[in-house]
């Protein structure tokens, strides 16, 4: 009786069953679908209803403002919102894949909505010529749009994602279309969207590269199949044909009862077509009589990839072909094994021996019919019949030795998601064919969207799924989806808990934020690694800034926290965690952030007390900023380092090339080096900078004056005898004293100078003069060294015999190769080493050597070492 009962709900067209169970009572109030415009997302997604402009319509106890309101599939309230975008009369909307509502007024302009009925910035627009022409009407697939102008213009946008808008090819029809269909890109050989439009000639073909005209049918109505390679067309003359994208073979040609147009049309399945008018709605199939259904409210047709939800005013109902496995079991007379597997557990029930009698005749086929149980059980709404097929699988799953044992078990897990799923308070009925196009992550995704975030975290414990593709999870909250996007696979139990966190803040405006955070904490601290920074910019977006610094003080992550605390203006907070964390980058942002926001003095005290962070600024700054590198030194009492930076800022402009040939660029070197030795001269540590500083701007102040006067850029930034030197082979003697006075230089150091400076200009008159002035302080030795430099012997010859010292003497004969003289004076000094060393000095000359090896020959005898 059980299973005539359930066959006898069953509509038989030509060899198939269908079905059409009632998935929910409405539980709105005073909604007419006829009064409305009604977009209904596919997968069991929500529904949004707004009255439509384009009627007249009588108003009850409503507003006359208009509101767009979303439900769930059982009609639970959802959200609702005030419409009041321009742009002219609501042309079209519907349901985009991640479930964002999209809504094309009369100028083209594109509005966009979550689920909470949130306008979502920024607005699109299908461009100039839409708004100019106005939108007629608008053709929606998955993830696009196409819109028709009231100057028959096409223009599609391919991708909600991108917003991007293309022209198709103009039809040369003035007339606007009867009908329009969209075959979607994945099903064109293109890769590109292609428009069907009915007109008086036919039906053409569009896309962006040509029209072409594919069929002389005149269509009133068309809709393409699920898979893409069907068209179902109604004709002027009140037929349904059913024919492949290449309108070559029809496989259904159906005459209607009405010429009329049907208000909708779909498909239900691959298997059937449903054709609805103002009280009817008609089921046509290839080689079947048409089935009809009678209503007394109006419908909205919601096409799934295995059947058609029905909406009405009153219910919602799921018209599928029957699953051939449910067909097995419950057709009137079937003998199937599963039918008998069915029977048998009845008759166990009932302890009748019938049981064991059915279970040896299906013997054979017991996993087979097991199987059959387990997938019809798959396919049922009703909970009770769910059980009941699973105990019978359960039943002959005992008696079988081969049969898969997890089977059972899985399919348990997948009905409980589905029947959890199904509850008129979650509103989301998916069958097992939808959920499986769907997957679980995807569900999971769209339960957080919606706040049900306990039953998505039970799901996903319950189905053991550690970690959910961001993909899955649709746009609920900008900031935290950077975060998802960034570590691109995470925890479900993360991804739950942060949706949860963040809702909780938008909705808790009345909870004080101390007790508010109480309550997030107790959640946020279930899950390790979840990332509050995320949430706090949450808590800051919401105006809850308070939250959002108690919040950010429990991350983990120095790299996520500080850069919110800087956003919600914690920059102490920010620079003491930078600073603890050891990082220079973390360190670095946080000062150029306060370096933006706060007057110097106030980031001078900020950084001043912070080692790390004083540092890296003073090493930045030494680089790039010494102006303001010295309004810190300054304002922290640091002389000496200001005075440092003045030294070198004058080198600095020393390496100008304009700094040269009296070049006025030496005034503010000067000025610099001058201003340097005043702050030197406050500090007691640094005397001797001080006295160094004073020199330095003495003598650069003397050279620039020697470049002006001999018109050569050669005295700057050279030293004290480099300048001496120069002004002696210069000839200038006046200017060398001047410096020598000036700069106290001694008269050793003065005698050196002179001499080499002299033998550089070969002047060996003035350099004997001077020799004879008065007995050099250095002795001759630097007069022999200038002469033999200067490869004049003849003039060395002059002062070696001065010499006092015979090893001298001798060395400087050996160096102008006088062998003989060189001996002499070896051997007045008595020395067998300085022998060895001229004897090495004249190796090539055999008669030297000789001389050499008879003198320490003569000293050895002596006794002399």
């Amino acid at each position: 009786m059980a299973n005539v009962s359930v066959a006898a709900e069953w509509q038989l067209v030509y060899n198939r069953y269908y079905r059409k169970p009632e998935l929910y009572q409405m539980r709105w109030k005073h909604i007419d679908l006829s009064r409305n415009k009604v977009a209904c997302a596919p997968f069991g997604g929500p529904i949004a209803v707004i009255r439509d402009d384009s009627k007249i319509v009588q108003l009850y106890a409503e507003s006359a403002l208009r509101k767009l309101r979303i439900f769930n599939s059982a009609g639970i309230l959802i959200s609702e919102t005030v419409w009041k975008n321009p742009g002219g009369r609501l042309i079209g909307m519907s349901w985009s894949e991640d479930q964002t509502l999209i809504c094309v007024v009369q100028d083209g302009t594109v509005y966009r909505y979550n689920i909470h009925a949130e306008l979502i910035e920024p607005n699109a627009s299908m461009g100039k010529e839409c708004f100019e022409e106005n939108v007629v009407e608008c053709v929606f697939w998955g993830n696009g749009v196409v819109c028709v102008t009231e100057a028959n213009r096409y223009f599609c946008m391919a991708d909600f994602a991108t917003m991007k808008v293309c022209e198709l090819a103009r039809p040369e029809v003035e007339e606007l279309p009867h009908c329009v269909a969209v075959i979607e890109p994945k099903y064109t050989m293109t890769g590109s969207v292609e428009v069907l439009i009915g007109t008086d000639a036919g039906i053409l073909m569009l896309d962006e590269d040509g029209v072409q005209k594919v069929d002389d049918t005149l269509s009133q109505k068309m809709a393409v199949s699920p898979n893409g390679n069907f068209v179902a067309c109604f004709t002027h003359d009140g037929r349904l044909v059913v024919n492949n994208t290449n309108f070559s073979s029809p496989v259904i040609d159906e005459s209607c009862e009405s010429a009329l147009p049907p208000e909708q049309i779909a498909w239900c399945g691959m298997d059937s077509v449903l054709l609805y008018w103002n009280d009817m709605l008609v089921m046509v199939a290839p080689q079947a009589e048409p089935v009809r259904y009678f209503y007394d409210e109006p419908l909205v047709l919601i096409p799934e990839c295995d059947g058609v939800r029905i909406l009405s005013n009153s219910s919602m109902e799921f018209l599928q072909r029957v699953p051939a496995s449910t067909e097995q079991i419950f057709a009137i007379g079937s003998t199937s094994p599963a039918a008998l597997l069915y029977d048998a557990l009845d008759h166990f029930d009932r302890r009748s021996a019938k049981a064991d009698e059915n279970l040896r005749l299906i013997r054979a086929s017991l996993p087979k019919a097991v199987e059959a149980c387990i997938d019809a059980a798959g396919h049922e709404f009703d909970i009770s019949r769910q059980r009941t097929l699973l105990r019978a699988a359960s039943y002959g799953q005992a008696f079988c030795s081969n049969f898969q044992r997890d089977r059972i078990q899985e399919m348990c897990k997948t009905l409980r998601v589905l029947n959890a799923a199904c509850d008129p308070e979650i509103g989301v009925p998916l069958s097992i064919q939808q959920y499986k196009s769907l997957t679980a992550s995807v569900l999971i995704g769209r339960l957080i969207n919606a706040n049900c975030h306990l039953l998505a975290l039970r799901i996903s414990e319950y189905l053991g799924m550690n970690q959910l593709i961001v993909y899955g999870v649709y746009a609920f909250n900008s900031i935290v989806c950077g975060y998802l996007q960034a570590r691109n696979i995470m925890l479900t139990e993360e991804v739950v808990i942060m949706h949860w966190a963040c809702s909780k803040i938008t909705a808790s405006l009345a909870i004080p934020d101390v007790t508010l955070l109480e309550i997030l904490l107790d959640k946020l601290k279930l899950c390790k690694g979840i990332s509050y920074a995320a949430v706090a910019a949450h808590a800051d977006k919401s105006g809850r800034r308070k939250l959002a610094a108690m919040l950010v003080e429990h991350e983990p992550r120095s790299s996520k926290q500080v850069p919110l605390l800087l956003s919600i203006g914690e920059e102490d907070t920010a620079l003491v965690k930078a600073t603890e964390s050891g990082d220079t980058d973390l360190v670095y942002l946080v000062i150029f952030h306060i370096w933006q926001k706060r007057p110097a003095l106030e980031f001078f005290g900020m950084i001043q007390t912070r080692p790390l962070a004083c540092d890296l600024f003073t090493v930045y700054a030494r680089c790039y900023k010494h102006e303001f590198l010295k309004d810190f030194f300054l304002s922290t009492g640091q002389l000496q380092e200001v005075a440092f930076l003045l030294w070198k800022e004058s080198w600095e402009l020393g390496k100008n090339p304009m700094a040269s040939n009296g070049s006025a660029l030496h005034g503010p070197r000067i000025k610099r080096i001058e201003k340097a030795h005043s702050l030197f001269s406050e500090t007691k540590e640094h005397t001797f900078e001080s006295k160094a500083a004073e020199e330095h701007a003495k003598l650069l102040r003397i050279q620039h004056e020697l470049e002006v006067s001999t018109k050569q850029a050669i005295f700057v930034d050279s030293s004290i005898s480099d300048t001496i030197r120069t002004c002696i082979v210069l000839g200038n003697h006046r200017a060398a004293m001047k410096v020598k006075t000036e700069f106290k230089v001694s008269e050793k150091r003065w005698y050196w100078l002179k001499v080499f400076a002299l033998a550089t200009k070969r002047d060996w008159d003035a350099l004997e003069r001077f020799s004879k002035e008065k007995r050099p302080p250095i002795g001759y030795r630097p007069f022999v060294e200038a002469c033999v430099d200067a490869d004049e012997k003849g003039e060395a010859l002059k002062y070696i015999p001065k010499l006092a010292d015979p090893r001298e003497r001798a060395e400087a004969y050996a160096r102008i190769g006088m062998a003989k003289e060189a001996a002499d004076a070896a051997s007045q000094a008595k020395d067998g080493e300085l022998l060895g060393r001229l004897k090495l000095t004249f190796a090539q000359n055999a008669a030297a050597s000789s001389i050499f090896d008879t003198l320490r020959d003569r000293l050895s005898f002596q006794g002399v070492s």
